[in-house]
């Protein structure tokens, strides 16, 4: 399963769209995670486009996080530090676009989509859109996510989430603590609300939403090393017999 889904996109009007799909609740194995960094890169290349707009598949779950069909193959630390990179490619791809970057949160995300909605410069979500970060569960952390996740919710909330990882917090909790912008009843009125965004976004400066998406990102350069080391030290954790029984454990469930 874990090399199923797909990655769709398409651009008009200067808005670029970009869909992910799994079978496995919108999970994110490694195939995945490369395209949709590739994705990222070609729109942020592409002249024609000013704004990239990422969402996923279906109503009520926006993504799963990691495939834990993968994890639970990696053999050595060199394979652990590989899987990890994949997230850790995709939050600095979104950092370093040319575009600004709007992510569209319909529902529950866990671990690595909480992560991606944390690297968006502006999120919408709907009020089924809970979240939680589970990596503590099954051995590991949220370390690769982490910096991006702290950056919009700070240290206490992240450290609430990190040692939690079987609460859920509500999407009005991540509204209030800075992961979401808006937040709506129902997809349609967020669908509704997007458009009339991009509609607006669409007509200002072009040049002076590169330079604002600058500024938003300031003090993190160090991040292609910062992420790398996350993942390092995530692909380590993963080895650990705590982790194997873990992730085992939740695949038998």
């Amino acid at each position: 399963m874990s090399q199923k889904g797909r990655i769709n996109t398409s651009h008009k009007n200067k808005i670029g769209f970009i869909e992910f799909m799994h079978p496995a609740h919108n999970s994110l194995p490694g195939n995945l995670l490369s395209q949709l960094v590739n994705s990222i890169e070609e729109q942020s290349a592409n002249e024609n486009i000013d704004l990239t707009v990422i969402s996923s598949h279906g109503e009520r779950t926006f993504c799963a996080g990691a495939s834990f069909t993968e994890l639970s193959s990696i053999e050595d630390t060199s394979q652990g530090k590989t899987f990890f990179m994949g997230f850790a490619n995709v939050i600095n791809a979104i950092r370093k676009s040319n575009n600004l970057v709007i992510m569209v949160v319909q529902g529950k995300t866990v671990g690595g989509g909480v992560g991606l909605a944390a690297a968006a410069d502006y999120c919408l979500a709907t009020k089924w859109a809970s979240i939680r970060l589970s990596e503590l569960a099954v051995g590991i952390g949220p370390f690769v996510i982490g910096p991006a996740v702290e950056r919009k919710i700070g240290f206490s909330n992240f450290s609430k989430m990190s040692l939690t990882p079987d609460e859920w917090q509500t999407a009005a909790w991540a509204k209030d603590n800075g992961l979401f912008h808006e937040c709506f009843d129902n997809k349609e009125f967020l669908d509704d609300y997007l458009g009339r965004l991009l509609e607006k976004l669409s007509s200002y400066n072009p040049a002076a939403l590169k330079k604002l998406k600058q500024v938003f990102w300031e003090g993190t350069d160090h991040w292609d090393e910062l992420l790398e080391a996350r993942a390092e030290i995530s692909g380590a954790l993963v080895l650990s017999q705590a982790s194997k029984d873990a992730i085992n454990a939740f695949l038998q469930a």
